[in-house]
């Protein structure tokens, strides 16, 4: 069972243009106090073929977690366009929201995002040289893909210091749109 269930995550300010900061409101619950605080990523993945243009816009630590429910607003910088391929700008591309305990990912939010111009006429004749001041992001917040990883979110309480052995992450579909953007259960759905 997670120590940590994330409740709901809103997108906010979206569609925005692709220079605008990221902005999500994030509420989870703890269930058990934690020593460490929980680290919170955001990643904008630059290319589909290739990891190395991933960007990570943000990470901040947040605690401490005592046991209740928590909300908070977490804003990241938009990426470089000058770490992004040209050809892979404009199109789909992916966010990727964690959140890690003492350097374990327990929790990642997939979202997929269009980036597209702003005015019908550059997207029918798009300009050779991508103008990134007009592209414009659509984060398709009404279906995040979820992925849950096992933990040990209290390893000082293993007398011999070993790990619990990692299972095969539970990957979900959320259908509902931000009201119940994320489920409470500590258990997630078989695959």
């Amino acid at each position: 069972m997670s120590a940590v269930n994330i409740t709901n995550v809103t997108v906010l300010d979206n569609p925005a243009a692709f220079l605008n900061p990221f902005q999500f409101e994030i509420s989870y619950e703890c269930l058990t106090p934690l020593k460490d605080d929980l680290e919170w990523k955001l990643i904008y993945v630059g290319s589909a073929e290739d990891d190395s243009y991933d960007q990570l816009l943000e990470s901040v630590l947040v605690g401490p977690v005592n046991v209740g429910n928590y909300r908070f607003v977490f804003q990241a910088d938009p990426p470089d366009p000058s770490k992004i391929r040209e050809e892979d700008i404009i199109g789909v591309t992916v966010l990727l929201l964690t959140c890690s305990y003492m350097g374990q990912e327990f929790i990642r939010v997939g979202y997929y995002v269009n980036n597209d111009y702003d005015d019908e006429q550059l997207r029918e004749e798009p300009p050779t040289k991508v103008l990134v001041d007009r592209v414009q992001r659509n984060i398709l917040a009404d279906k995040p893909r979820v992925t849950k990883f096992p933990i040990n979110f209290h390893p000082e309480n293993n007398e011999h210091g070993e790990e619990h052995p990692t299972q095969d992450p539970a990957t979900e579909t959320i259908e509902n749109g931000d009201q119940e953007a994320l489920p409470s259960s500590p258990n997630p759905p078989d695959p």
